[in-house]
């Protein structure tokens, strides 16, 4: 057996492994019969004073109403989850992420998750219980970032990169992002029109059946905003105003 049979059988090997590791890891995660163990990775994502500050105050309890809130949708759907989410908080990490590529293609973006995935490994400082999804909190000072880039969930790699404000008045609006994201890393899809933001009708809507349509109280959370019009739709001020639909139930494995 040559060099290269042998390089071509190890690399069909690692990614066998790397694929049934993937399958079996969601199978776990979206069984719901225990707490997921999810760790997050504070990154001053702006070299800011105000997301310096505002990492250095942050506790787990910060998450609590992430809880609170798919207890409360869950039940629902008859399932009655306790403690859905075991969060952790890792010290802050001086490193960042790769950046995403800016030309999307699917090469780009297969190296852009590999990378992802090596330096999520070489970086990681949490000394705990390994983690089952790693979410990474990217904080900017709101005063100089009031638009924040795209955060971005992968189902495969259990990665969620949140784009966040490092503002205490924001913690509501950012748990929101959190929760979209995690639920991305289970499976869930995103129900909105990418190019406007706007949620697909009727899946992204909290309430499809309301009369009138227009204006909805709430959010989708993989819908993303509250839908006012045909054509406006704001973002959801907390997890107080935000729902799970049954096709991101179905997703996340709540129901069939």
């Amino acid at each position: 057996m040559n060099f290269k049979t042998i390089r071509i059988t190890l690399l069909i090997l690692i990614l066998a492994y790397i694929g049934i590791d993937t399958f079996l890891n969601n199978q776990r995660a979206t069984d719901w019969k225990r707490s997921l163990r999810v760790v997050i990775y504070p990154i001053n994502a702006d070299d800011s004073e105000a997301s310096a500050n505002h990492i250095s105050q942050l506790s787990v309890d910060t998450f609590d109403n992430i809880n609170e809130l798919l207890e409360r949708e869950a039940k629902k759907y008859n399932r009655d989850i306790s403690a859905p989410i075991r969060f952790s908080l890792a010290a802050e990490l001086t490193s960042k992420p790769p950046n995403l590529p800016i030309q999307r293609s699917l090469l780009n973006t297969m190296w852009w998750s590999i990378k992802l995935r090596f330096w999520a490994w070489k970086e990681d400082n949490y000394t705990g219980p390994k983690a089952q999804i790693k979410a990474y909190a990217l904080f900017h000072d709101p005063k100089t970032h009031q638009v924040l880039a795209h955060s971005t969930g992968l189902k495969k790699a259990k990665i969620a990169l949140n784009n966040l404000f490092a503002s205490e008045t924001q913690h509501a609006q950012n748990n929101v992002v959190l929760l979209h994201e995690l639920l991305h890393t289970l499976g869930a899809t995103d129900k909105y029109d990418l190019t406007n933001g706007f949620p697909h009708y009727p899946e992204g809507f909290a309430n499809s059946r309301l009369q009138p349509l227009y204006p909805q109280k709430k959010a989708e959370i993989m819908g993303g905003r509250i839908p006012l019009s045909k054509t406006d739709a704001k973002i959801p001020a907390s997890l107080n105003h935000v729902v799970i639909g049954s096709k991101t139930a179905i997703e996340i494995g709540w129901m069939k």
